[in-house]
């Protein structure tokens, strides 16, 4: 009896299109991934159910069901990574899957080395969540930037950023789950209380008083990027 190699990750792809399913499995494969594979929801839940996989490849356009059913489903009992791929792209559409509880959206067409890096990504943030979550005392690092979360210090180089309540709040969401796209509502709902008004221009406010304290060219942000009519994700460098 053949055994699964413990070390290698199982992925599970959930799409219809036969072709972007054999392609994506290929590219897995040769990642150093172990690819499963789902042609449609009930199926998809099955796989979920029986093998528990690292991380799952989502199509929404599902032919018995919608994709942010999955999303919702898998979500009532698990915490494991969810990258949608799908050829929505709409930013509504984005909204809805991250709000629900996806970790990243990618638009059809896309690229191989994007994926996989979205792949790494989420499976590094998954190892350091797991469990009780982010220790206190992490300190994220990205290029320059080093966020000690647990003694509330951000430095940049050998200079230390002084940032006012809110905007160190920000910057710490961002920094727990650095690599992921963060909502406008979940920031402000994460930041300013469940029912905070969904007006985002106070969030807007305070980014662009953050990005001026920490990038050289706040019009080309190399930390905090928007994703446009979405939210911000801080880079993992």
């Amino acid at each position: 009896m053949s055994s699964i190699n413990q070390n290698k990750r199982t992925i599970l792809v959930i799409e219809d299109d036969k072709s972007i399913s054999n392609f994506i499995c290929t590219a897995l494969q040769s990642g150093g991934y172990i690819p499963l594979t789902a042609s449609d929801g009930e199926q998809a839940k099955q796989m979920l159910a029986s093998h528990g996989p690292d991380l799952i490849l989502l199509d929404l356009g599902l032919p018995d069901m919608d994709g942010i059913e999955i999303i919702k489903w898998v979500r009532e009992w698990s915490s494991v990574p969810i990258i949608v791929v799908s050829a929505r792209g709409r930013e509504a559409d984005k909204v809805d899957a991250l709000d629900f509880g996806a970790d990243d959206y990618i638009t059809k067409p896309f690229g191989l080395s994007e994926l996989t890096a979205r792949i790494r990504t989420a499976l590094r943030h998954a190892d350091r969540t797991s469990g009780s979550g982010a220790p206190g005392g992490e300190t994220v690092t990205v290029g320059d930037l080093s966020i000690d979360i647990g003694k509330r210090r951000v430095m940049l180089g050998e200079r230390e950023i002084r940032f006012t309540a809110i905007e160190y709040k920000i910057v710490s969401l961002l920094a727990k789950q650095v690599g992921r796209v963060l909502t406008y509502d979940y920031i402000i709902k994460e930041i300013w209380g469940p029912y905070a008004s969904s007006d985002n221009q106070i969030l807007r406010v305070n980014m662009a008083n953050i990005r001026r304290k920490l990038e050289e060219n706040p019009a080309e942000p190399k930390y905090i990027v928007t994703e446009l009519g979405v939210g911000y994700r801080m880079l993992e460098k």
